[in-house]
């Protein structure tokens, strides 16, 4: 692992535009390889949103059908063996080391110096293939067009939805964020797109079209999800596809836009497939889904809720279900870290209408961390009382000494304090 760790991480230090990475070393490496990525058919996903619990229901949807799974997704919350998964198992150590050995003795004949993300990325598809699963689902890193799984030939590419994020890589704009997502879509897969603005769904209908996708679905129109209603512990859906309707189906997940989620994952399944699946397929998929640190519940006590919403669509997301899924009698307080490139003002501004009036700031765990005090500093300017803690552990402390039986604590602003926090909780026995 200090091998790996020794290379450039683009997600602990943001490349600019001038130095993001091009397809070049990826290409070079998966040649090296003998082209795993061509071994399996795959789902590619992208969307700004979202990604990762659709990558867990269309894992879950291809297991209940009987097919062997590989999942690459990103961040890891605990340990990097979460990103490469079979069977939505983690790797194990001892096949990590293994395969990252390989990749040791592939770099020095490729041109320059990989990042981590693209071993990580050669990674998942040399195992892949090694394993021979049946199926893999990747989830894009960062935008798509220029992100290292942009190697492989999808047979579907979803799209969850656009909103603003990495605006100095991907923007400025949301047709600007659309292009590069939209640089996934390869000749000859089908496209399901999850994002209805009619603007930014010419972007990636019009790639499709130069591209030559054999179908486009759209959200809204091909497929949806009609009925999302509240349910203990969850939401019960009514979902749609070019093959059929699927009537109250249960997803164990908290948040309205799990519903959208589902839906997508649904008819990229059906896509993938080329036939609709049986109701009780369906049902038994979605009832399996779990997806750490979003919007989960890990304290009745107070309520204690982690997600890792860094962006100002996810904390509108998160407020949402708050309100309408885990309300509170007594007072809420919000631990919030996040990193650099975040408006800090935007987001307590949104949180502040869950009825969050007191926020622990602190620095989350990552050398791209907005420092607590500029994230207190913006919660003072939006009128809410701050306090600081220089670690995740240490605002937890402050924040639970604070926090009445019959309140809420939220912890928030990205997935690095999330993981931090989860540890804490959840490794400590918390009532969950």
């Amino acid at each position: 692992m200090g091998w790996l760790d020794g290379h450039n991480d683009f997600e602990r230090s943001m490349p600019t535009r001038a130095t993001a990475p091009t397809l070049d070393r990826i290409r070079a490496i998966c040649q090296v390889l003998g082209d795993p990525e061509r071994a399996f058919p795959v789902v590619h996903l992208t969307g700004t949103n979202g990604k990762g619990s659709v990558a867990r229901m269309l894992s879950a949807l291809f297991m209940a059908n009987g097919l062997s799974v590989g999942t690459y997704t990103s961040p890891n919350l605990a340990r990097v063996n979460e990103r490469l998964a079979r069977d939505e198992e983690p790797i194990a150590d001892e096949e990590l080391v293994e395969v990252l050995g390989v990749l040791e003795m592939v770099e020095p004949m490729v041109p320059g110096r990989a990042t981590r993300f693209e071993l990580l990325t050669a990674a998942a598809f040399w195992w892949f293939a090694d394993v021979a699963v049946d199926v893999a689902v990747v989830e894009v890193g960062l935008g798509g067009r220029w992100d290292a799984t942009n190697v492989v030939e999808p047979a579907v590419v979803a799209v969850t939805n656009v909103s603003y994020d990495h605006v100095e890589i991907l923007g400025p704009t949301l047709a600007d964020i659309a292009v590069e997502k939209a640089g996934i879509i390869k000749p000859g897969c089908r496209l399901v797109m999850g994002e209805t603005t009619p603007e930014l769904r010419e972007v990636f209908l019009s790639a499709a079209a130069t591209a030559g996708v054999l179908e486009s679905w759209v959200r809204g129109e091909e497929f949806d999800c009609p009925a999302n209603h509240l349910a203990v512990g969850g939401r019960m859906l009514d979902l749609t596809t070019p093959g059929g309707s699927y009537e109250g189906v249960y997803l164990p997940l908290h948040g309205a836009h799990q519903g959208d989620n589902a839906a997508v994952a649904l008819a990229s399944a059906e896509a993938f497939f080329g036939f609709a699946l049986s109701q009780g397929v369906v049902e038994q998929a979605f009832a399996s889904v779990e997806v750490p640190g979003r919007l989960e519940v890990v304290g009745h006590d107070p309520l204690i809720v982690l997600d890792g919403a860094h962006n100002v669509a996810g904390a509108e997301a998160l407020v949402r279900a708050l309100v309408a899924e885990l309300p509170v009698e007594k007072e809420t307080i919000a631990v919030v870290g996040m990193l650099e490139g975040r408006d800090p003002s935007a987001m307590l501004q949104v949180l502040a209408t869950a009825g969050i009036r007191t926020v622990v700031a602190c620095t989350a765990p990552s050398p791209r961390a907005l420092p607590a005090d500029r994230i207190a500093e913006a919660a003072r300017a939006a009128g809410l009382v701050a306090l600081c803690g220089d670690t995740v552990a240490e605002a937890l402390y402050v924040a639970r000494a604070r926090v009445p039986a019959g309140g809420r604590l939220v912890v928030t602003g990205s997935l690095y304090v999330v993981a931090d926090a989860r540890a804490v909780l959840v490794d400590a026995g918390s009532d969950r």
